[in-house]
């Protein structure tokens, strides 16, 4: 009886981490420029759209461990290869300065 009910607590928990995952990759790739998909040389805009909005889907209503994990996948493949090269694209990284400027400041080298 008590491990029934971890099994089923440690399953929502699950879910609910699924589900806040994807909804937040589904909100970043529709935020993002179509043409930056383009740039970036990533699929286009609305597949990410539908592959992460059917991952929501799946999360909110149908309860399957493969195809939760599957769009984990999805996910992850979005936060990890999609999302920073659309960041560099768009200029989103640093915010001016240049890549020799360090934690208080440029770096000149020494001198």
């Amino acid at each position: 009886m008590l491990r029934a009910g971890f099994d089923f607590t440690l399953w929502l928990v699950l879910d609910l981490v699924f589900l806040v995952t994807a909804v937040t990759a589904l909100i970043m790739a529709a935020f993002a420029r179509d043409d930056a998909y383009r740039a970036a040389d990533k699929q286009t805009k609305t597949f990410w759209l539908v592959i992460l909005g059917v991952t929501v889907a799946v999360n909110l209503f149908i309860s399957v461990l493969f195809l939760s994990i599957a769009g984990l996948i999805a996910t992850i493949v979005f936060f990890v290869d999609v999302r920073p090269a659309l960041k560099q694209v768009s200029g989103g990284g640093r915010r001016g300065g240049s890549s020799s400027d360090g934690p208080y400041g440029p770096y000149n080298g020494g001198r």
